[in-house]
Order: C-alpha cells, then structure tokens, then sequence
C-alpha cells in the first residue's frame, strides 16, 4: 500500500461527494512520549485508510493531534483500533456541531517536532502540569466569580467569529505569537484565577502549564475547550455563554455554536462570519466575506484579485510563476491582514 496520497484534489472532492454513506468529523490529541513517530506515522496510515479515514494528523515525539472525517458505521472500530494501543487508550474523542462529514477530502498525517507549534523550550518547565480542567457547568460559574480573568488562547481570526463575552482575545496569528502576548497582558495578576479556554483543549495543556511556570497560581481550562462545551451545554441544559461561531481547521472553517453574529464582513462591513479563502490562488487570503461581496468580487478579496481569478487558467499559472520569482512576500498574504474595505475603496476612486 502507498503510504501517501497520489490522487489529485479535484479528483478526491469528486470522489467525496459521491460517496453514498454517512461521515462524522472528530478531533482529538493525547500529549504522550512517541518514540519512533514516523514508524507510527507509516503505521497509522495503513490501517486508517483501510477504513476510509480523511483528515489532518500530527504525530511528534510528544504526542498526536487528530482532525479527522471517517465513515460513521466504522466509529466503533476506529475507537477499538486506537484504544488498542496502550498509549491511546481512553483518549477523549470531540464530535464536531452540525457536520456532514465532508470536512476533508483526503489523508494527510504528518511527522512534526511538536504537535502543536509553540515556540517554547519544554525543557525548562513541566509540559504535564496542566491547569485544573473544569467541564461546561464549572466554567460558567468560574466566570461569574469576582476578579476572573478569561483569556482565549485561539488566533485573531478565531476569535473574531466567536468567543466568551470580556475574554481577553490576544492579537496573534499564531499559537506561538499568542503565549508572551497573553503573558504579558496577566502581569500583576499571578494570584487571579485564571480561565483559558481554545478549541478543544490541546493549546490549553501548553499554555496552562506555562503559566504555572511563570507563577500564576489558579490556573483552569475549559476540558475538551469550545467543542465539548457545546454538547454539555445541549445535553445539561446549560446556559450557552459562548458568542458566536466555533472556527474549525477544515474545510466547513466554522461551526456555529450560538445564533449570534458578533463580526462583519471585511469588504462592506454587513454582519457576517463565513470564512472564506481568495479564489485567487496566488492570494488565498484568509477572510470573512457575505454572500453579495462573494458574488460582486468573484469569491475574491479585492477587485485587482477578481480581475485575476477570471482569466484562463493558464495565463493564471503564469501570474503566479512570475510573482513568486519576484516577491514571496505578497501584500495580500492572510497574516498582513490588509484592510480591504480601504483597498476596495481607493481602488474605486482610481
């Protein structure tokens, strides 16, 4: 069996919506010691696409982190697999909200250096002295105590779609951008308690114990982060004190955890919170757009990138062979966050 995809993308998205059974999305990770992740890597591969397994996995010497869309008949035997492994056993599994099973189109596991890119040395403090895990009803409550501080532990444009009502939601691109900017933002508060909440909890282990490294001393996270609060919530009937929409890593970007729309859409300012990426693929900037600005821009962030997403394939292959030779650094890049409600307008004053 070929350990890697050889299908083209198209080609597996065809392949994906035909199919006439149902899937179910589900993610989960497990900090552990792997001694040999790429012959777990190889080994996974196998058996996973034997059970007609898509997704995206991380395997590391730390441990896995899964996202991932299997048939739903096979669930219990995918459960059975992994948990036959000593090291698995018991992992905690999170069902995506209101998901149709199409979130990947193929299986990608990769060999990383960690699991989730941090930036930090973990061996100057104890990954394992994680936070106090507090389930959905002891989260509620913990941010009704005086002087709580909540801190969200996503990217910017995670919590720019949804997110706890005075969360503190830290200016970062990234996980490892977000650690010294939320350490910072707690100074004077190492006796506070603490609430950090993320996806589905992996950030969380990391940043909580590294605040208990740095001296905080009550520091709590959401178990099973945004996810798993959403069921408990349905389940319990609990008060739901998320806003928003939960951002996920796969192809849906999105799944809404409460009715509300609390951001707008970069190009014309209409509440919004549907991601989308620029139909231009030497763009493909990452940003929130409404179903007009879709069609008036053609799936596309800027009118110079409709312009460009509309011409043959061909001369569009050769745009961007020229522009990557030239300049790697493109202004339209998801991490320079360009402000397109000002490039749209100067462009019409053109």
């Amino acid at each position: 069996m070929a350990l890697y995809n050889k299908k083209g993308k198209q080609e597996l998205k065809k392949q994906l919506m035909q199919e006439s059974f149902g899937r179910i999305t589900l993610s989960f990770y497990r900090y552990v010691v792997i001694e040999d992740p790429a012959a777990l890597r190889d080994q996974l591969y196998q058996s996973w696409s034997r059970l007609n397994v898509l997704g995206r996995i991380y395997v590391a010497h730390e441990g896995i982190n899964a996202q991932l869309s299997l048939p739903a008949e096979k669930t219990d035997l995918f459960r059975e697999q992994l948990y036959s492994d000593p090291r698995f056993r018991d992992t905690p599994f999170k069902i995506a909200v209101k998901d149709d099973g199409k979130s990947f189109y193929k299986l990608n596991i990769k060999v990383r250096p960690k699991i989730v890119a941090d930036g930090l040395e973990d061996g100057s403090f104890d990954v394992t002295n994680a936070g106090k895990h507090l389930s959905a009803r002891e989260f509620n409550e913990a941010m009704q105590e005086p002087g709580t501080v909540v801190v969200d532990m996503r990217n910017h444009y995670e919590s720019e779609i949804g997110r706890f009502a005075n969360a503190f939601c830290p200016d970062a691109d990234t996980f490892k951008q977000a650690l010294p900017i939320v350490l910072d933002s707690l100074h004077g508060k190492k006796d506070d308690k603490i609430l950090l909440y993320c996806t589905g909890g992996i950030r969380c282990e990391k940043a909580s114990a590294f605040l208990k490294h740095h001296g905080f001393r009550d520091v709590n996270q959401l178990h099973g982060g945004i996810i798993s609060y959403y069921w408990q919530v349905q389940n319990e009937g609990l008060e739901n004190k998320f806003l928003g929409k939960n951002f996920v890593f796969d192809a849906r970007m999105g799944e809404p955890i409460s009715g509300k729309i609390i951001s707008t859409c970069h190009q014309c300012g209409n509440p919004c919170d549907t991601h989308v990426n620029c139909a231009n693929q030497e763009c493909h900037l990452l940003f929130i757009q409404c179903g007009s600005c879709a069609e008036k821009y053609n799936g596309c962030c800027t009118p110079a990138c409709s312009e460009v997403s509309l011409l043959p394939q061909q001369e569009q292959r050769k745009i961007r062979k020229e522009k990557k030779r030239k300049d790697s650094h493109s202004v339209y890049k998801s991490r320079l966050r360009p402000n397109l409600r000002e490039i749209i307008k100067n462009t019409s004053h053109a």
